[in-house]
């Protein structure tokens, strides 16, 4: 065989190689939202561990599930010692440990936040092509897609809603919350009032704006000076004069198909101010 004609063969060789690069066979998650994208497309015994924070109801939309697997806290040492070869991690996870990790030569890969119901699918892709699983991926997907268009709330007028958490926290537009507003059918009045992001809005603010829904998080236990802006007089008679939601958090947190629950969510309370005539 002529020189001219191995090379060749084997440059043909390598480049399919590469095009059939096995799947990562231990896969270690260190932050919430990839936990649960993780737990959702990986193969059976694929995902090693997950972080603590997926075990935890408060955080996580599938704690249950998350028991099953061994937990980190996203420390590098614990983290080394699973063997690893693929860990996956948020853009804000834990920044001396991913730099920690692909020191010693471990492939991390940063997942940037869902900022959109769009975000979410990417998210899910992302995640189904790393862990070669991409047409688990396209069905979740397309599963997403068709029960978001079943919920699709009234026409009309959109009533208007506010989220309002301990220390008068709130999320405006470019947010994963404001465009799960949108699909519930109600219109963000921290958007209207010129948020962007995350973001403290002022109780007088919140007051003068009168939104047709409050939407504040369930109260934790234990006592919390940031939670003493809820039960506010002003914020207590805010509630009695128009509709008020107390939600639990992790439908919210993340870019993954159990935020559908949030909207459904919504789209009953719209139903319900729908038939009252507001």
């Amino acid at each position: 065989m002529r020189l001219s004609r191995v090379i060749t063969l084997g440059l043909a060789l390598a480049v399919a190689g590469a095009g059939a690069m096995a799947e990562p066979a231990r896969v270690v998650s260190i932050n919430l939202c990839t936990d649960q994208l993780a737990m959702l497309l990986a193969a059976p015994g694929q995902l090693v561990s997950v972080s603590d924070l997926a075990a935890d109801p408060v955080s996580s939309a599938m704690a249950d599930e998350a028991r099953s697997y061994p937990v980190n806290h996203a420390r590098a040492e614990e983290v080394y010692l699973l063997h690893p070869d693929l860990v996956l991690a948020g853009r804000y996870t834990a920044r001396a440990t991913v730099d920690m990790l692909r020191r010693t030569g471990i492939e991390v890969v940063e997942f940037a936040p869902a900022n959109s119901l769009s975000d979410t699918r990417d998210r899910i892709a992302q995640m189904a092509a790393l862990l070669g699983r991409e047409a688990e991926g396209a069905a979740l997907i397309a599963r997403f897609d068709a029960d978001l268009a079943a919920l699709q709330a009234a026409s009309g007028d959109a009533p208007r809603a506010a989220l309002y958490h301990p220390n008068g926290y709130t999320l405006g537009a470019g947010t994963l919350a404001n465009d799960i507003l949108r699909a519930g059918g109600f219109a963000n009045v921290a958007a209207e009032l010129g948020h962007h992001g995350g973001g403290t809005l002022p109780l007088e603010a919140l007051v003068m704006a009168a939104p047709d829904l409050l939407i504040s998080a369930e109260t934790l236990p234990g006592a919390s000076r940031s939670e003493e802006v809820l039960v506010h007089p002003a914020l207590e008679d805010l509630r009695a004069s128009h509709a008020a939601l107390r939600i639990a958090s992790p439908d919210w947190i993340c870019g993954t198909p159990h935020l559908l629950g949030a909207v459904e969510g919504l789209v009953a309370v719209r139903q319900t101010l729908d038939g009252a005539g507001r």
